[in-house]
């Protein structure tokens, strides 16, 4: 017996009186085999077609999100359920989506057509779990394994593969060897698929526990979606700092950053650039002169491919763009870098160094000690308020415009003052700006 939400039972309940079946299916089951708790996702399949379910449901709130598919969500107690009727797929012309769906009274058919044995079992607190392909035995030797033929899975929705990868990254699982068999063979798939699902699907494969194991074993497949990786596989970087090739020391540092987005995706496009830059001097030692800003070129270029939006997009391409300049760990220079990056975007950059030195070789554990310093310095610049852009300043518009000041020459007077108050020359106080500003007047 599972601890379920009461809402979760009362809707199996009300179901079960109506005369049809109903199982909590999917995510949830494999999550409570798990040992997992605070579960929020909660998917319900039933016998009772999606007319019959709305009828079940009546007094609460409704939502058709997927009528033609069978599915009603329905509002209980502000937890959403989504109850969608036992069914089998038609064919998948699209590689996406199923022409058609056919209802079912057998919940055998239904679980058959699921994607992975981890997520093809069912429970009802009366009969227990309904395991038919072996779900949890997967689940206690970590695998994740197609349910039935894996190629005809992949055929069935490309998008799979990738869902099959981010598994394998999230709950630290090997793929089964039939299925990796079927997912490098299928990835040609993946070109039909739309970029938006692709970026949510390596977005969240990217902040899984073994996100590098998952990509180098398949990295033909990430490379299907990423073309940009390619040149980074097996490139020799020949040089003392680094004891890996660049796409080894890239999986190295996405295991070593934090498990956030956009940290994530920064160390996994920061050294695009390398190989395109790649020189050696006069010792057979390679350097990368201006590998940042082609890293950074290329990474706008993938992150707009995938319809990641504005605001994420320039982030992660500032990261990528400053990863390989030093951060000195001194209040001036700190300064510099929140005006440019803000306090999130200064954090961001010190964890992504962080990440890159420790993907290195053991020469770069020195810098590590230095990165803790600037931090700290980034921490006590916050902590006591420090003025690092122009809204932070102990002047503004309305000061300029008592001077005198009018238009482009209140933006270059305000420029100045901040200027000077990251270089630390002035104290960001009034009386001492507004002499400032007001000198400029000459």
């Amino acid at each position: 017996m599972y601890d379920l939400p009461p809402q979760v039972l009362r809707a199996m309940e009300m179901l079960n009186a109506a005369g049809h079946r109903a199982y909590l299916v999917g995510g949830a089951v494999r999550e409570l085999l798990r040992g997992r708790g605070a579960l929020t996702d909660f998917d319900l399949t039933t016998s009772a077609r999606p007319e019959e379910t709305e009828r079940v449901f009546s007094g609460f709130r409704l939502v058709e999100t997927g009528l033609k598919h069978g599915t009603v969500t329905v509002l209980m107690d502000g937890l959403p359920l989504e109850i969608t009727t036992f069914r089998v797929d038609g064919t998948y012309s699209d590689g996406r989506h199923p022409d058609g769906v056919a209802f079912t009274p057998s919940l055998e058919r239904d679980l058959e057509r699921r994607d992975f044995t981890i997520n093809a079992m069912a429970y009802h607190p009366g009969e227990g779990l309904i395991d038919l392909h072996g779900g949890r035995e997967d689940l206690a030797a970590g695998l994740v394994r197609c349910v039935g033929d894996p190629a005809r899975r992949f055929q069935e929705d490309g998008l799979r593969m990738l869902r099959c990868m981010r598994f394998a990254a999230v709950l630290d699982f090997r793929v089964e060897e039939d299925t990796g068999a079927a997912l490098l063979g299928s990835r040609a798939l993946l070109d039909g698929i739309a970029r938006e699902r692709v970026r949510e699907e390596l977005t969240r494969l990217l902040c899984g526990p073994a996100a590098g194991r998952v990509l180098e074993a398949y990295a033909p497949v990430a490379a299907q979606v990423l073309p940009e990786l390619v040149p980074a596989f097996g490139f020799d970087q020949r040089n003392p700092w680094h004891d890996k090739d660049v796409w080894h020391h890239t999986l190295a540092a996405v295991d070593a950053a934090p498990a956030t987005p956009v940290l994530r995706w920064a160390a996994l496009l920061h050294d695009l650039g390398k190989p395109a830059c790649f020189t050696l001097d006069e010792k057979g030692v390679g350097h990368f002169y201006g590998h940042g800003e082609e890293s950074a070129r290329l990474a706008g270029e993938i992150l707009s491919r995938l319809r990641f939006d504005t605001d994420t997009r320039q982030k992660i391409t500032a990261l990528v763009a400053l990863h390989d300049r030093p951060i000195v760990p001194e209040r001036r220079p700190i300064r510099r870098l929140l005006a440019r990056l803000g306090p999130e975007g200064t954090a961001q950059l010190i964890a992504l160094h962080r990440a890159d030195n420790a993907a290195q070789s053991p020469l770069a554990a020195g810098r590590q000690e230095e990165l803790d310093r600037a931090r700290a310095v980034l921490d006590q610049l916050l902590a006591e308020g420090a003025c690092f852009q122009k809204k932070d300043l102990a002047v503004n518009g309305r000061d300029m415009l008592e001077l005198g000041l009018r238009g482009p020459e209140i933006g270059r007077a305000l420029d100045r003052c901040l200027e000077a108050v990251l270089a630390e020359q002035l104290p960001n106080e009034r009386g001492v700006l507004m002499k400032l500003a007001g000198e400029s007047m000459g």
